[in-house]
């Protein structure tokens, strides 16, 4: 299979990334990739594959991608804009600035603050995806419904990944700047970054060149995953189209001490450094920042995110004391492991940073029946199986995205895990390969959570 690639570098260890981005595509039958690096001061850019297995254009560096949940980032830029404008207080009550909330939990209510919606921390069940029309009310509609959401844990009390704050940020945003989220991110961060490649509405999207999701069934290959277009409702969730090059200009700014390329000053540069500082312990080996993941990498601190939508996946990475960054952004469900090995291999080639081997912790059966059960949340169950003494995972998908009556995809293959650190584990099979999971304990030592990215509630032991 020729796969067409569209340089736009002449760096020569970039283009030995393209050549082992090509093999991971063929390795995992993505059909489409572009990919974006900022190292030494110099921009690298490419475009691989099509665009969809139907109706195939050639990826370039300006295709349009969906990037997924790395939109947050985009709204914790404009609420932290308005913050300096001191129309939003981080530790007010949202409340304050949208006294109609209803949310099942009263204490949740009347407590929370934007600040625990950028940093995961509202406790609800945050997977709430609903379809409120394309108007202007749609967030308005969105938050109203938001009063039937479970309170999971208490408001502040644990990180559990929550699409449904975010949403409920672009909400505040429209109301203390009296525009709508999108009005109000286009003002405030895309078109001060020069960001002219990047949209929300599909009208927008569709009259130029843009990626489609994929799925790879066995034995059929790449097959095209509709529908395309997120609700409104979640664009501050994870709305944003936007190119290889695009998030380079993006990446740039946050690399930076809050002005724009054109001069603008757009943050302080203290408010920079409180978004990629840590505010709470997030899952794994990561904390919480200001809508940024952090995590260290060899010692060396990176600032993160990235997304997924249906079939789109995407990674997002700043390495702030070197001045570098990276995007990846692909159209298939499968380009999650593609970024995760592509990110690995540049991380290395050009900073040096490699990740210690990883090492796995020798439990005999008997104490891995202790995990053996079935976890569960609204967009998936992890079950855990002792089989042959050797601990085995699969994921249960249960629908709800990208709509909440969306149906549920088959389960995935199951796949041998192991601890690698007490309480921790980690895939070692695709599709779930490198998928890391942690057991969050009672005060009795009983477990009570699984936490991949989300809470998921251990039930009864498997039959």
């Amino acid at each position: 299979m020729t796969i067409p690639v569209q340089y736009d570098t002449d760096d020569a260890d970039f283009r030995q990334l393209a050549d082992f981005v090509v093999t991971e595509m063929r390795r995992l039958q993505v059909p489409g990739v572009a990919v974006g690096l900022w190292h030494n001061g110099r921009e690298h850019l490419a475009g691989f594959g099509v665009t969809s297995v139907e109706n195939p254009l050639p990826v370039t560096a300006d295709t349009l991608f969906q990037i997924g949940s790395t939109t947050k980032t985009v709204t914790g830029t404009v609420v932290m804009r308005l913050v300096e404008r001191g129309l939003i207080d981080l530790d007010r009550p949202v409340r304050d600035y949208l006294p109609e909330l209803h949310l099942q939990d009263k204490t949740a209510e009347a407590t929370v603050t934007m600040r625990h919606l950028l940093t995961h921390m509202g406790g609800w069940m945050g997977d709430f995806f609903r379809e409120t029309g394309g108007g202007d009310d749609a967030l308005a509609r969105y938050v109203a419904e938001m009063a039937t959401l479970e309170q999971i844990v208490p408001v502040g009390a644990v990180w559990a990944y929550n699409n449904a704050g975010f949403s409920l940020a672009g909400r505040v945003i429209e109301v203390v700047t009296g525009q709508t989220y999108e009005a109000a991110a286009q003002a405030m961060v895309l078109d001060p970054l020069g960001m002219s490649h990047s949209f929300f509405f599909p009208a927008d999207v569709m009259s130029r060149r843009f990626a489609v999701g994929h799925s790879v069934s066995a034995g059929v290959g790449p097959v095209v995953e509709r529908p395309w277009a997120l609700a409104r409702s979640a664009h501050a969730a994870g709305g944003l189209c936007s190119s290889a090059r695009d998030q380079l200009r993006y990446a740039r700014f946050h690399l930076g001490d809050g002005a724009s390329e054109a001069g603008e000053r757009l943050l302080s540069p203290e408010t920079m450094a409180a978004m990629q500082s840590p505010q709470r312990p997030a899952n794994l080996e990561r904390q919480m920042g200001l809508s940024w993941l952090l995590r260290d990498m060899a010692g060396v601190p990176t600032v993160l995110h990235g997304g997924a939508t249906n079939g789109q996946q995407s990674a997002f990475v700043l390495v702030p004391s070197r001045g570098f960054a990276i995007t990846v952004l692909t159209n298939a469900e499968e380009g999650s492991m593609l970024h995760d090995t592509v990110v690995a291999w540049a991380m290395e080639r050009y900073l040096g940073l490699v990740a210690p081997e990883t090492s796995y912790l020798a439990l005999d059966g008997a104490a891995l029946a202790e995990y053996v059960g079935l976890y569960t949340a609204r967009l998936s169950h992890v079950e855990l199986k002792l089989e042959e003494g050797q601990l085995m995972a699969r994921i249960i998908p249960q629908g709800g995205f990208p709509d909440v009556n969306s149906p549920a995809s088959p389960p995935s293959p199951p796949s041998r895990v192991a601890f690698y650190a007490p309480d921790r584990i980690v895939a070692l099979d695709p599709p779930l390969i490198n998928l890391k999971a942690e057991f969050l304990r009672d005060d009795a030592g009983h477990i009570v959570w699984m936490r991949t990215s989300r809470l998921q509630r251990r039930q009864e032991a498997a039959a």
